[in-house]
């Protein structure tokens, strides 16, 4: 559906590199990364908002590098609406099928269909400046849809909504999404939404693809401590992976061997979730094959749930629920275990 070949975008301050990646036909794909990387640079080069300084872009199995923004069959939704205030609801909905001419009939029947598939009959009459955040943004997707276009781009619809809000255009997102299989990029620096979302994810940094894969993929196996930092992996360590008298391989830091599968040796990084790590008062019986004492060091209150971090050393950081921890007694300065299992270290 979307191939973009070499392309290079120069803004004088700001570069987009060598930038390579394929999108394809009914594909949720979301840019993730985090402010000023360039995901909306990107976005706009595919609208064809930016003049290409070099590169490729394909929309279908035909070159659009240069082709006019309108002639490309690609709608915009933004992060701050771009709703025309002096019209109705109805009228900007319409707005694009108007401006192609569309004949009345083609209007009513298209405005039918988004008004039924959004649920926004009862807004028709009003304007934008009486509206809700939640609602505008219903009614900018609405337009971006009503001209049937081959690609919905979608720029950090979610970033300026409340939290029970922004659920609820993120469920409206996935509903549009099933019903009507439109190929979407998506673009946004929060990393949950992008895992919620995307079928697959590229996370971006300073105009460069630092890695492009499915959610599992970013979530679990990062390649480099950014994607990893920014995939919320809180353990991130330096050292040695060796085998060891047992014949395992062990990940080596601060005088501590995690045992690890995997077969790769020599000096890396090692990543492991808060949430993969087991925080006991005893040890576990279990099949892990990672059991350390240590002493919890801090705690970072989160609401339901709490990063406690525990000196082995190194210092881990845990995950746990709000009833787990009230249950262990958890503080500061006490002695309690840590489990986590050889899979659950990732090397890179």
């Amino acid at each position: 559906m979307i191939d973009i070949k070499n392309l290079c975008v120069d803004l004088g301050d700001f570069v987009l590199r060598d930038v390579n990646l394929t999108i394809d036909e009914g594909e949720y794909f979301v840019i993730l990364g985090p402010t000023g990387a360039g995901k909306t640079v990107l976005l706009e080069s595919v609208a064809g908002l930016y003049p290409i300084q070099s590169g490729q872009i394909w929309l279908r199995g035909k070159e659009v590098t240069r082709v006019e923004p309108e002639r490309r069959k690609v709608s915009i939704v933004y992060q701050d609406h771009v709703l025309f205030p002096h019209l109705s609801v109805r009228d900007n909905i319409a707005f694009g099928l108007r401006m192609n001419k569309a004949r009345p009939q083609e209007i009513a029947l298209a405005l039918d269909k988004v008004i039924k598939l959004l649920d926004i009959k009862h807004l028709l009459h009003r304007k934008p400046g009486t509206l809700s955040g939640g609602e505008k943004q219903k009614i900018a997707l609405a337009r971006a849809i009503i001209t049937d276009p081959e690609l919905l781009l979608v720029d950090e619809p979610l970033s300026a909504l409340d939290p029970e809000t922004r659920e609820g255009v993120q469920q409206e997102l996935r509903q549009l999404h099933r019903e009507l299989g439109i190929t979407t990029l998506h673009v946004t620096h929060d990393f949950e939404e992008a895992i919620s979302l995307g079928d697959r994810i590229a996370v971006i940094s300073e105009g460069v693809l630092k890695q492009v894969g499915t959610p599992e993929e970013i979530f679990r196996h990062p390649n480099s401590e950014f994607v990893a930092r920014f995939s919320l992996t809180k353990n991130i360590f330096r050292g040695q992976a060796k085998k060891n008298a047992d014949g395992d391989i062990v990940f080596g830091v601060d005088g501590t061997d995690f045992v690890v599968a995997t077969g790769a040796e020599g000096s890396c990084r090692a990543s492991i979730r808060p949430e993969d790590i087991l925080i006991s008062a005893e040890p576990i019986r279990s099949s892990a094959r990672n059991c350390f004492p240590g002493t919890i060091t801090r705690i970072n209150d989160k609401g339901s749930t709490l990063y406690i971090n525990v000196s082995i050393p190194p210092e881990i950081s845990c995950l746990v629920t709000r009833h787990s921890f009230e249950e262990m007694g958890l503080q500061e300065a006490k002695k309690v275990f840590v489990t986590f299992k050889a899979s659950s270290v990732h090397l890179f």
